[in-house]
């Protein structure tokens, strides 16, 4: 079981078209994997080494604010999803997925707080949270 079981889950929860992935950071393994599915991957990033990374490695890429984003960036997305988001930002991507009216999944760090309004699913023994707007 590896962070790439996420783009498994994905592939088996969510339609091929797009998907974003909010906070690539570094670490490229679920987008690339997604790729190899078929899905049509947009990485965001607030820092352009992370953005210019993605995109040497074959990843369309962007620079947005997800504390402001630019909901045209995110038109068609079929889903959001985010690896390791560090805590302060969690709260603006559940507000993106409501705003798109899209499904968010995210894979958090172990001691990190469970995100309000999330459930949390073993996949694979992978721990994924996962929100839907407007399910309680």
């Amino acid at each position: 079981m590896g962070i790439s079981t996420l783009a498994d889950f994905i592939a088996e929860t969510v339609e091929r078209g797009k998907v974003v992935e909010v906070g690539i950071g570094f670490q490229l393994k679920v987008a690339l994997r997604l790729k190899e599915l078929g899905y049509d991957v947009l990485a965001v990033d607030w820092n352009e080494k992370a953005v210019e990374n993605a995109r040497k490695a074959g990843i369309n890429a962007v620079r947005d604010n997800i504390f402001s984003p630019r909901l045209e960036l995110y038109k068609g997305a079929r889903a959001i999803y985010s690896v390791r988001p560090t805590p302060e930002i969690v709260a603006s991507i559940l507000r993106l997925g409501d705003a798109l009216g899209v499904p968010v999944y995210m894979v958090l760090l172990s001691g990190d707080p469970r995100p309000h309004g999330m459930k949390l699913v073993n996949f694979r023994g992978l721990a994924i949270y996962v929100y839907i707007p407007g399910e309680k």
